[in-house]
């Protein structure tokens, strides 16, 4: 027998804090268990406890709405002694509307018609909807509005079901219970536990048995490789989006990719020669299959990652390049070039668009936004010009100081600008721009130093220092909680591997890629393209560190 209702008898409060409603509590978990499909243990469940998830009479009304008999459904709604009326109108209107398309279905348009007539159109709810239902009455057939189910809002294999979700969300709880509450109460939980971890950078999901916390050892500060295959100052590096490979520039005229194999271990993947100047930046395409170099006011190469080889080379006589980047579809390229232009690009070379720039400054910076529409550039030497190509919309963001580098965040939402003063600033331009942080700690008096997002949800910054160490700040709060020492030069760029929160890369004007992980006592460091690597690329311990395989340039050139 259940037990009262608690207008009848005091409500028992479970829990350690007595706040859990004990009704509400085996309620929601009893509408858990028949969602999962467990229906034994569901009604196990409501008969020891006493406490049924539904009354006789919504019973009732779920299964008249399953079997498709809806003015019953409609008259037991009217039973369930429901207050507000409005909520039985809305109510009301779903399952007549259900009525109507069934009846469309069955190619009865008299009863369809009569339905929302004299049944549907007096309740005066949802006229938006009734013109829709009007409107398919007289241009589509039965046959096409029974397969447009779907973009009527109405599943048509499984619209009865999918009806009692919608009517889950008119109804009040205490009626019936909302689909999948216990799950949304738990992920909540779980979100709050997670934004309230200071330190929060964890690889392995949030666990349901213990509350979460992450400590600052989650935070990479081991170095756990040192790669020095580059001859001369490595200036740009930067994870493919996959986070597979580690492509990376240097002053030594080459640009190198890096595999990260299985175990986290960065193997020599490719050489890529063939730039007669220092290689100043790389661009990963979307689907990572794709790598562009640039080099200082050259030319642009593309090549690709699986083989190697030099797929094209962009140039324009008389002018060098100094930044490109890929658009989302992959099928395009975008060039800074060194007379203040900028250049759009197919894969073939073929020019697409052309047009000059107002910038005035050498910082080659460019970047298109993942939507494709967004280009950020520089404009002058404290302002970035967010342009939208579909609107023609022109924003600035304008610093006081001489603005450095930027990075963009992985959402498109965010902005890092990095500063001559020392100082790197975080603005909001999705919303603005807005500035919304600023960090500081490193050092910066003469070089370009980069700086980057990074960890689990993108919570950190980290950056290069001219001090030769990486520094790391708290990204809500602007906290500098870790810096590290290793490089013997000045650090110009550091990159986060957007696959494992755990892994961070810097390039040193000391020649060397470093690579940082999390204080575990498993992993050892690792050097990787010393000297002693031959050019099949083993060691010569005889460990195999991936084929070193050095790529010239052969490309097709576009003039």
């Amino acid at each position: 027998m259940a037990r009262p209702l608690p207008s009848q008898g005091k409500e028992v409060m479970i829990g350690s804090k007595g706040v859990i409603k004990k009704e509400e509590f085996v309620r929601i978990i009893t509408k858990t268990l028949y969602s999962l499909g467990y229906e034994k243990s569901g009604a196990v469940l409501e008969e020891e406890s006493g406490i049924t998830l539904h009354s006789p009479m919504v019973i009732l009304f779920r299964k008249q709405v399953i079997d498709g008999k809806w003015d019953h459904a409609v008259a037991t709604l009217n039973k369930i002694g429901l207050l507000d009326e409005n909520i039985v109108k809305s109510a009301a209107f779903l399952i007549l509307e259900q009525k109507f398309l069934e009846l469309l279905r069955d190619d009865n348009v008299m009863g369809a018609m009569k339905t929302l007539q004299s049944e549907i159109t007096p309740l005066g709810v949802n006229r938006k909807r009734v013109h829709e239902l009007s409107s398919c009455m007289i241009s589509c057939s039965p046959q096409q509005l029974f397969l447009g189910f779907s973009k009527l809002g109405i599943d048509s294999s499984t619209s009865r079901l999918k009806l009692l979700e919608e009517l889950e969300k008119v109804l009040p709880p205490t009626v019936m219970v909302p689909e999948r509450r216990l799950e949304n109460l738990v992920e909540q939980a779980l979100t709050v536990q997670r934004d309230a971890c200071y330190f929060h950078n964890s690889i392995d999901g949030l666990s349901l048995y213990i509350d979460h916390h992450c400590g600052k050892d989650q935070i990479p500060s081991r170095t756990l490789q040192v790669l020095r295959a580059h001859h001369d100052e490595v200036w740009f590096i930067q994870f493919s989006n996959n986070g597979k490979y580690l492509a990376s520039a240097s002053n030594d005229k080459s640009a190198m990719i890096w595999e990260v194999d299985e175990d986290g271990e960065l193997l020599l993947k490719h050489t890529l020669n063939g730039h007669e100047k220092s290689v100043m930046t790389v661009a990963w395409s979307p689907d990572d299959c794709q790598l562009l170099t640039c080099a200082v006011e050259e030319t642009i190469r593309r090549w690709d990652v699986e083989s190697g080889k030099c797929l094209h080379v962009y140039e324009k006589p008389g002018v060098g390049f100094i930044s490109c980047a890929w658009f989302a579809d992959g099928k395009q390229i975008l060039s800074g070039l060194s007379d203040q232009h900028f250049c759009i690009w197919d894969l073939d070379g073929k020019e697409v668009d052309f047009w000059k720039g107002q910038r005035s400054t050498k910082t080659p910076d460019i970047t298109v936004a993942k939507d494709g529409k967004l280009i950020i550039s520089m404009n002058r030497e404290k302002t970035i010009l967010l342009f939208d190509r579909e609107t023609k919309q022109e924003r600035l963001i304008e610093e006081e100081q001489t603005i450095t580098s930027f990075s963009l965040s992985e959402d498109g939402d965010f902005l890092l600008v990095n500063l001559v003063n020392e100082a790197i600033h975080l603005w909001n331009i999705r919303n603005g721009p807005i500035r919304v942080n600023r960090y500081s700690g490193h050092k910066r008096s003469r070089f370009v130093i980069r700086s980057c997002f990074g960890g689990s949800e993108q919570a950190f910054i980290a950056s290069g220092s001219e001090d030769s160490q990486v520094y790391i700040w708290h990204r809500a709060t602007g906290d500098l909680i870790q810096t590290l020492a290793g490089h013997s030069g000045s650090v110009n760029c550091v990159s986060w591997n957007p696959a494992n929160p755990h892994m961070l890369a810097s390039a040193s004007d000391d020649h060397t890629i470093r690579i940082w992980g999390a204080k575990k006592a498993s992993l050892k460091r690792k050097d990787v393209g010393s000297s002693s690597c031959s050019s099949n690329g083993i060691h010569a311990n005889g460990n195999a560190h991936g084929n070193g395989f050095v790529h010239q340039c052969n490309g097709n050139s576009t003039k």
